[in-house]
């Protein structure tokens, strides 16, 4: 049984949303996001990534005040209560769900529409499993989150979740899309993101209702976000209920599977441990069928991979029998792992060696060709995407994929709405 409960919200006036919309913090490294700042001060980056406002220095002191020795987090604090303060945000005076759409225009998955619900998921829900993950997580990235989102008082990002599907959920989703929405805006990257909000007590029920019958949400994107908030709840139980804020629940929009995408994660290798390109060739020999490619090679199957060096691209077939399908073993990302990586260029440890790196997103292929031009790497792979089914299978046996598996396009905005915890 899933309980989404709706929430009180925190987001942005209709007309200032275009200001304030932003991607996720975790896709943007502080140049790209102190760019995004530049280019629109009210940018909820200020917010998610206060390490990269312009106005905050490197010793961690406000600029503008003369260095008040707020840290990072103190420092996207100061900026959400700004946003609060001039009307940009405004509060919600009663609870809702909010019904999210993302309908991508231009690019890498044009024409794909995914439409969510947004609510508070369970706290219990994630600790029981019926929240189920599929990659680790790193306690000092859970010590930043939650940190983040103890200062800020409020989740600032949603999860973001999907279910298997539901008939009773397509429906309330129907209707209430059929009407006005209450906040639209188009980001830069080409997605039209649009609200509608459902305060209505019995069109609320049957939502409540619907994912109550689901047995499983899937996390797609946010495994640390997640795992922080269930360390801000556990931690704040000690506080009279008062003072703790509301974290028996976290801020999440939880799609339908069969309308998501994923975009392959491809891989960056800066070392090949003394190899030529050519000698890492003739070591491919024994286990792949290589062969060159007068361009980029973009895998259709998980024995497929793609190998760029500065001698140009190659396509490697798999010549022995992949395992079966089902586990993660069988993940095109694995096989990378297990034939390639570790024996061949002794990268045992994906999660922590400094010479692996990974390119995400719709210009996955075209930051890959320019890392191995510009020689910030020595070579580059190309996988088959993984798919949710495969997602579903590893998650559903309680196994782990490597890191940086699955790229979901396009990805909830920030900003747009947020959970005070008071």
């Amino acid at each position: 049984m899933v309980d989404l409960q709706p929430f009180t919200a925190l987001r942005p006036l209709a007309h200032l949303a275009h200001r304030v919309a932003a991607p996720p913090y975790d896709v943007v490294d502080a140049e790209q996001a102190a760019a995004l700042i530049h280019a629109s001060p009210d940018s909820f980056l200020r917010v998610t990534r206060p390490d990269a406002d312009p106005w905050l220095d490197r010793s961690g002191r406000d600029g503008r005040d003369g260095g008040s020795g707020r840290g990072d987090a103190e420092h996207g604090l100061a900026a959400l209560r700004e946003l609060v303060r001039r009307g940009v945000l405004v509060r919600e005076e009663e609870p809702a769900y909010w019904l999210y759409r993302q309908q991508v225009a231009r690019g890498a998955g044009a024409g794909q529409v995914q439409t969510g619900v947004v609510g508070l998921t369970s706290v219990a829900d994630y600790e029981a499993g019926v929240i189920k993950v599929h990659e680790h997580t790193r306690p000092d990235k859970e010590d930043e989150r939650a940190h983040h989102v103890d200062v800020l008082d409020a989740h600032d990002e949603p999860v973001f979740l999907f279910h298997a599907g539901s008939t009773a959920l397509d429906a309330a989703v129907a209707g209430v899309t059929a009407a006005e929405h209450d906040l639209a805006v188009t980001t830069p990257d080409g997605v039209w993101h649009t609200l509608w909000r459902v305060p209505d007590a019995a069109l609320q029920a049957r939502i409540h209702d619907a994912f109550a019958a689901l047995g499983t949400l899937y996390v797609a994107d946010g495994h640390h976000r997640t795992a922080a908030a269930v360390r801000l709840h556990e931690a704040r139980l000690v506080l009279p209920p008062g003072e703790a804020g509301e974290t028996a629940g976290f801020l999440a929009v939880v799609f339908p599977a069969a309308e998501l995408t994923v975009l392959p994660y491809q891989r960056l290798v800066t070392d090949l441990g003394g190899l030529t390109p050519n000698e890492l060739l003739a070591r491919l020999e024994p286990g792949f069928e290589v062969e060159p490619s007068a361009g980029p090679v973009r895998p259709g199957d998980r024995t497929t991979i793609g190998l760029r060096t500065e001698a140009g691209w190659h396509r490697l077939r798999l010549r022995a029998q992949a395992p079966p399908a089902g586990g993660v073993q069988w993940l095109a990302v694995s096989l990378l792992q297990d034939r390639v990586l570790a024996p061949l260029l002794g990268i045992t440890d994906p999660r922590r060696d400094p010479r692996l790196a990974f390119a995400g997103g719709p210009d996955a292929l075209a930051d890959l060709d320019d890392a191995v031009d510009a020689g910030r790497a020595r070579a580059g792979f190309t996988l088959a995407p993984t798919t949710v089914d495969e997602l579903v299978a590893v998650s559903d046996r309680g196994e782990v994929m490597p890191p940086k598996s699955t790229w979901f396009h396009p990805k909830p905005a920030s900003g747009l709405l947020v959970h005070p915890l008071h």
